[in-house]
C-alpha cells in the first residue's frame, strides 16, 4: 500500500557545494503547507523547525551541553525567530 503513495524528491545544497536528496511523501508536504507556501518552502520550514527542536533537546534535556553547543541553539532559535515571527517556546508551547 505504501508503494501507491506519491513521492517527491528535494535536493539539498549547501554553501560549500555538498549535496544530498531526500524523497518524501507528496501528499504529506502538501498536508503541512501553510496557505500558498511552495513545496520548498514547507520543506525548509519542516528542516528548521527539526533543527531547533534537536537542538533544544540536547542542550535543555539531553544534560551535558557545553558552550559551543548552547551558543548553535541560541543561533538557530534566532533563525527560528527570524523566520517564523514568533520565539520556538511560543511555537511550541514548550518555554525554559
Amino acid at each position: 500500500m505504501s508503494d501507491d503513495v506519491e513521492t517527491t524528491t528535494f535536493s539539498i545544497e549547501s554553501e560549500n557545494g555538498a549535496a544530498d536528496d531526500v524523497t518524501v511523501p507528496a501528499g504529506l508536504v502538501d498536508l503541512l503547507a501553510e496557505g500558498d507556501q511552495t513545496e520548498a518552502e514547507t520543506v525548509g520550514d519542516i528542516v528548521l523547525l527539526s533543527l531547533a527542536s534537536r537542538a533544544h533537546h540536547l542542550v535543555h534535556h539531553d544534560h551535558g551541553a557545553d558552550e559551543d553547543l548552547e551558543a548553535q541553539e541560541a543561533r538557530v532559535m534566532d533563525l527560528f525567530e527570524e523566520r517564523f515571527g514568533i520565539t520556538f517556546g511560543e511555537a511550541t508551547g514548550h518555554q525554559h
